[in-house]
């Protein structure tokens, strides 16, 4: 299974102005300058689909991707990638941020399409707070057709006794570098396998 498309699709501000759920969607969620654009990118092989930003915090809207998979046997498969704002040290008014805290947190909760949450952990810092909480959040709001996974990125810049102690603290992780494009095609597979059971 391999992604053949993706074409930027629309943003909204919150929950309430975001487009009809009417396709299985998969949300992509983590600290600012985690490497989330860079994954899009490399997940879907278009270089500037989400746009990275050497500015953490830049990203402030819900931004949605139509997405399509296809099989060897030519079948394709539509889905939906929901590229959200980095949470964590954005420089703006804190009235501002609580305001994106709040809608975030509506949206993770009560979007009715959401099947999978894609939590990204930079390898380097796998034990921070904020992706504790994060963890924590998502277990709880999580309903009986959704999943979490746990993507690990930048393990470029680990070295092997580091990457394994990493594996062995989390062994349903995936464990992805950009650079590299390791863990891409693990990470697709595990999307397909869970929308499309194939």
């Amino acid at each position: 299974m391999k992604i053949i498309d993706a074409q930027f699709l629309t943003s909204a501000t919150s929950l309430k102005d975001s487009i009809s759920p009417d396709v299985a969607e998969v949300a992509f969620l983590g600290r600012s300058n985690v490497g989330k654009s860079s994954l899009l990118n490399s997940l879907t092989k278009k270089k500037a689909l989400a746009k990275a930003s050497s500015t953490p915090g830049k990203t402030k809207l819900i931004n949605f991707f139509d997405v399509k998979f296809k099989k060897d046997d030519e079948h394709i498969f539509k889905a939906r990638f929901v590229d959200l704002p980095g949470f964590g040290y954005a420089k703006v008014a804190k009235s501002l941020k609580e305001d994106w805290e709040q809608h975030l947190t509506d949206f993770l909760h009560k979007r009715e399409s959401l099947r999978i949450f894609v939590h990204l952990i930079d390898s380097r810092h796998p034990d921070l707070e904020i992706d504790k909480n994060v963890d924590e959040f998502l277990k709880y709001i999580k309903k009986g057709d959704q999943i979490i996974i746990n993507a690990f990125t930048k393990i470029d810049k680990l070295n092997q006794s580091e990457l394994s102690k990493l594996r062995a603290k989390n062994p349903d992780g995936i464990f992805i570098t950009n650079l590299k494009q390791k863990g891409i095609d693990n990470l697709t597979e595990k999307i397909a396998t869970y929308l499309f059971g194939v």
